[in-house]
Protein backbone atom coordinates (compact mmCIF):
# COMPACT_ATOMS: atom_id res chain seq x y z
CA UNK A 1 0.00 0.00 0.00
CA UNK A 2 1.14 3.44 -1.16
CA UNK A 3 1.82 6.40 1.78
CA UNK A 4 0.11 9.70 1.02
CA UNK A 5 -0.83 12.82 2.49
CA UNK A 6 -2.70 15.67 2.13
CA UNK A 7 -2.75 19.05 3.29
CA UNK A 8 -5.68 21.31 4.32
CA UNK A 9 -4.39 24.95 5.06
CA UNK A 10 -7.12 27.25 7.32
CA UNK A 11 -6.15 30.57 8.84
CA UNK A 12 -4.56 29.75 11.79
CA UNK A 13 -3.47 25.72 11.32
CA UNK A 14 -3.16 22.94 8.64
CA UNK A 15 -4.55 19.54 9.20
CA UNK A 16 -1.89 17.12 7.46
CA UNK A 17 -3.71 13.60 6.67
CA UNK A 18 -1.65 10.40 6.19
CA UNK A 19 -2.75 7.61 5.07
CA UNK A 20 -1.96 3.44 3.42
CA UNK A 21 1.43 2.41 5.12
CA UNK A 22 4.71 4.57 6.32
CA UNK A 23 7.95 2.56 5.93
CA UNK A 24 10.11 3.70 4.47
CA UNK A 25 12.36 6.83 4.77
CA UNK A 26 11.90 8.20 1.45
CA UNK A 27 8.25 7.70 1.89
CA UNK A 28 8.00 10.79 3.57
CA UNK A 29 10.71 13.48 1.71
CA UNK A 30 7.51 15.67 0.06
CA UNK A 31 6.18 15.49 3.24
CA UNK A 32 8.84 17.00 5.12
CA UNK A 33 10.08 19.74 2.40
CA UNK A 34 6.27 21.05 2.39
CA UNK A 35 5.92 21.25 5.83
CA UNK A 36 9.32 23.11 5.78
CA UNK A 37 7.64 25.60 2.88
CA UNK A 38 4.78 26.05 5.61
CA UNK A 39 6.41 26.80 8.61
CA UNK A 40 8.59 29.63 5.88
CA UNK A 41 5.55 31.11 5.33
CA UNK A 42 4.23 31.51 8.80
CA UNK A 43 1.77 27.87 9.53
CA UNK A 44 3.49 26.37 12.63
CA UNK A 45 0.16 25.04 13.62
CA UNK A 46 -0.39 21.21 12.52
CA UNK A 47 -3.46 19.19 13.26
CA UNK A 48 -2.11 15.49 12.11
CA UNK A 49 -5.05 13.50 10.92
CA UNK A 50 -4.35 9.49 11.19
CA UNK A 51 -6.79 7.73 10.25
CA UNK A 52 -5.99 6.64 7.10
CA UNK A 53 -2.62 5.81 8.18
CA UNK A 54 -2.68 1.78 8.61
CA UNK A 55 0.93 0.80 9.76
CA UNK A 56 3.93 2.52 10.00
CA UNK A 57 7.37 1.53 11.52
CA UNK A 58 10.75 3.47 12.69
CA UNK A 59 10.48 5.23 9.95
CA UNK A 60 7.16 6.65 10.47
CA UNK A 61 7.73 7.46 14.08
CA UNK A 62 10.78 9.49 12.66
CA UNK A 63 8.94 11.13 10.32
CA UNK A 64 6.15 11.69 12.89
CA UNK A 65 9.29 12.91 15.26
CA UNK A 66 10.56 15.59 12.36
CA UNK A 67 7.23 16.93 12.04
CA UNK A 68 7.06 17.94 15.67
CA UNK A 69 10.85 18.89 15.72
CA UNK A 70 10.56 21.18 13.16
CA UNK A 71 6.92 23.25 14.55
CA UNK A 72 8.05 23.14 18.11
CA UNK A 73 11.44 25.10 16.67
CA UNK A 74 9.38 27.31 14.66
CA UNK A 75 7.11 28.16 17.78
CA UNK A 76 4.37 26.13 16.33
CA UNK A 77 3.23 22.82 17.58
CA UNK A 78 1.73 19.34 16.02
CA UNK A 79 -1.57 17.47 17.56
CA UNK A 80 -1.85 14.05 16.42
CA UNK A 81 -5.38 13.09 16.16
CA UNK A 82 -7.72 9.50 14.70
CA UNK A 83 -5.68 7.39 14.93
CA UNK A 84 -5.91 3.24 14.90
CA UNK A 85 -5.02 0.70 17.68
CA UNK A 86 -1.97 -0.64 16.05
CA UNK A 87 -0.62 2.94 15.73
CA UNK A 88 -1.38 3.72 19.21
CA UNK A 89 0.37 0.63 20.73
CA UNK A 90 3.62 1.48 18.95
CA UNK A 91 3.49 4.79 20.49
CA UNK A 92 3.02 3.67 23.81
CA UNK A 93 5.66 1.35 23.30
CA UNK A 94 8.11 3.57 22.56
CA UNK A 95 6.49 6.06 25.08
CA UNK A 96 6.22 8.62 22.34
CA UNK A 97 3.01 8.81 23.67
CA UNK A 98 4.52 11.23 25.83
CA UNK A 99 6.67 13.32 23.93
CA UNK A 100 3.34 14.18 21.51
CA UNK A 101 -0.17 15.97 22.43
CA UNK A 102 -2.10 13.06 20.88
CA UNK A 103 -6.13 13.52 21.45
CA UNK A 104 -9.18 11.77 19.22
CA UNK A 105 -10.75 14.20 17.29
CA UNK A 106 -9.66 16.86 15.39
CA UNK A 107 -11.77 19.60 17.67
CA UNK A 108 -9.72 18.35 20.60
CA UNK A 109 -6.83 18.75 18.38
CA UNK A 110 -7.74 22.37 17.38
CA UNK A 111 -8.40 23.74 20.93
CA UNK A 112 -5.02 22.61 22.00
CA UNK A 113 -3.54 24.53 18.60
CA UNK A 114 -5.43 27.27 20.48
CA UNK A 115 -7.60 27.55 17.55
Amino acid sequence: MLFEFSITDHAKYSVITLTGELIEKNQATDLLVKVEEMIAAGKTKIALNLEGLKYMNSSGLNTLIQLLTKTRNSGGETVIYNMNKKINELLLITKLNTLFKIVETEEQALKLLGN
